[in-house]
């Protein structure tokens, strides 16, 4: 019996589920990298859920999964399963961004109301509001950036795993 068709029918159906749960990657034509779930010309497209789980970064998962008409509030204590920072990625390079980083990040489920998001940029930590957003004055050079989620009254919740990324410069030579 030939196996190609069984592995080729088997690596379809992986496919069909991985883009199930994707997101889709683009850069535009300043070199700005964006993410999104609706699908764009060009764009690349990204597991977010293999991904959570290649980082490791969940650090709390609930033990007990209840349905949507059993939570309530005696099902427990609410918890995050995971957050990562899914842009920039770790190890990524990233050129001529002009002193603008663009930063993603993956969280399930999705932030609660009275939640806050708390980023540590070089080791500075600094509070911004939701999983996508702009830091200033990132030049060249090695950086790391982490993020955490804290509740109404500072009790961290989540922290991702560091990303370490660079940032790299083309050179002009005056002449």
């Amino acid at each position: 019996m030939e196996r190609r068709p069984i592995f080729a029918l088997a690596g379809l159906l992986v496919a069909t589920l991985a883009i199930a749960d994707g997101a889709y990657r683009w850069v535009d034509q300043d070199g700005v990298v964006h993410y999104s779930d609706v699908p764009v010309e060009g764009a690349e497209i990204i597991n977010i859920s293999e991904y959570s789980r290649a980082t490791g970064a969940r650090i709390s998962r609930q033990t007990t999964r209840t349905s949507a008409n059993e939570a309530g509030p005696e099902s427990g204590p609410f918890r995050y399963e995971s957050l990562a920072v899914a842009a920039p990625g770790p190890e990524e390079t990233l050129w001529n961004i002009e002193g603008v980083l663009n930063v993603s990040l993956a969280l399930t489920p999705g932030l609660q109301q009275g939640h806050r998001v708390r980023v540590y940029f070089d080791g500075e930590a600094q509070m911004v509001s939701g999983s996508s957003f702009q830091i200033e004055e990132v030049f060249r050079g090695v950086h790391n950036i982490q993020a955490e989620v804290i509740d109404e009254t500072g009790k961290l919740m989540i922290r991702s795993k560091p990303n370490r990324f660079y940032v790299q410069q083309n050179t002009v030579i005056a002449r």
